[in-house]
């Protein structure tokens, strides 16, 4: 019997001296991924500007601000879609000028189209070469060649050089065109979108007013494959320079539950910092944005950017200006200046946002709103402004990347409580 027991116990040793030796490992990685979780503020940093219509204000001093849409000459349909959309359903009201960028000379035919659905406040800028170019310091022949092997690989857009210059373009350049010298707001527009909720006040005054310096609508996956090195150039930049750590960056990130001192070995592996953790991939969609380009014109954004232009990498990958913008959000604003506009009706090509008509806030009597379209069924926890699509289905990207980017802002339960 007791030879019996003393080979048991025998059989267990390996089991348990592997458990002891990789207890350490295991307590490490646990610690790890909990100093990681996103700390919850205390209360709400991004609460709508607005949950119900409001009468427009056409008497109240505006911001210095500016719509702004890069188009093409043979887009104006598709243009003339999104500015009829714009101004019904908000600068009717507001009256801001709207910029349209071009990196070929406008046809006379959109410009008088164009100006006539802007209502006469349409400005026509070609942008200069020397922006919407390759820089004189990178290997043009390399780069074409990596263009044309991504196109190969199948990335999306990543085989058409202009659009590889309009990456660039979005991600720096932009804030430095002397069209856009006079302005600080931005609202950026595209061709074909459509605005399906009014907007009865104004979304400058409201951001300067709270002290936000960027705005979205949507969020959701980068395409990983499309920029394998940008993470790692961003990290490095970020480590350069000393940034801590805020946690709007944390909320962009998913900790490795791989142990010390394996983890670092991941730091390889694309979208990875040294220590192994790894960029969800998630990021703000630029399609649209309303923002402080003081922010993006700041010494320390231009830096980060300069960098990541020196890296080449927005022509030997596609690294793209929404993918940018974000990290720069994530490393160099604070999550109260960030805000998510969920009551503005907002759709273009598959991605859409859609909130619900707020519950008697309507103004069913309000003589400005009368030119608007019957509205869709109102709902009790619904912050729309006379949305004409039915707040059944909000967002088409309602779930992960939303959740964890609005999780350092908000208080509410979620996934990741």
């Amino acid at each position: 019997m007791l030879l019996r027991r003393i080979s048991r116990a025998a059989r267990r040793l390996p089991f348990f001296l592997l458990l002891v030796t990789a207890a350490p490992f295991i307590l490490e990685a646990i610690i790890h991924v909990w100093r990681s979780q996103v700390p919850r503020p205390a209360r709400d940093l991004d609460a709508p500007f607005f949950t119900t219509c409001q009468e427009p204000d056409v008497a109240a001093e505006r911001e210095n601000a500016v719509l702004v849409m890069l188009a093409r000459n043979s887009e104006r349909q598709k243009a003339k879609r999104t500015v009829r959309s714009i101004e019904a359903h908000f600068n009717q009201w507001f009256e801001y000028p709207i910029l349209f960028l071009n990196d070929e000379p406008w046809d006379a035919r959109f410009i008088a189209e164009l100006n006539k659905t802007a209502g006469g406040r349409g400005i026509f800028e070609v942008i200069p070469k020397n922006q919407w170019t390759f820089p004189d310091w990178l290997d043009q022949d390399s780069a074409k060649k990596s263009i044309e092997a991504q196109g190969h690989a199948g990335a999306p857009h990543a085989g058409k050089e202009g659009y590889h210059h309009m990456c660039r373009f979005y991600s720096g350049k932009f804030y430095q065109l002397e069209a856009l010298s006079k302005y600080k707001w931005y609202w950026r527009l595209e061709p074909d979108v459509d605005f399906t909720c009014a907007i009865t006040y104004d979304p400058f005054v409201q951001m300067a007013k709270h002290k936000k310096v960027y705005g979205y609508t949507i969020a959701l996956w980068e395409v990983g494959k499309s920029c394998p090195g940008l993470f790692h150039a961003t990290t490095a930049w970020k480590s350069l320079k000393g940034i801590p750590s805020s946690s709007l960056w944390s909320a962009m990130m998913e900790a490795s539950w791989m142990p010390f001192p394996f983890r670092s070995f991941l730091s390889w592996l694309p979208h990875r910092d040294a220590a192994g953790d790894v960029w969800s991939l998630c990021h703000f969609w630029s399609n649209f944005e309303i923002a402080d380009m003081d922010f993006f014109r700041s010494r320390a954004y231009q830096d980060y950017f300069e960098y990541l232009d020196k890296k080449g990498g927005f022509y030997q990958e596609r690294w793209g200006d929404a993918a940018v913008h974000s990290l720069a959000i994530g490393m160099l604003a604070d999550p109260q200046q960030v805000h998510h506009f969920e009551d503005i009706g907002y759709r273009h090509a598959k991605f859409y946002q859609c909130p619900a008509n707020a519950l008697d806030g309507q103004l069913p009597d309000s003589p400005s709103l009368v030119k608007n379209k019957p509205w869709s069924p109102e709902s009790a926890g619904g912050i729309g402004c006379r949305c004409e699509c039915d707040g059944k289905t909000g967002r088409n990207f309602q779930s992960y990347c939303l959740d964890r980017l609005k999780q350092p802002s908000s208080p509410k339960k979620g996934w990741f409580s």
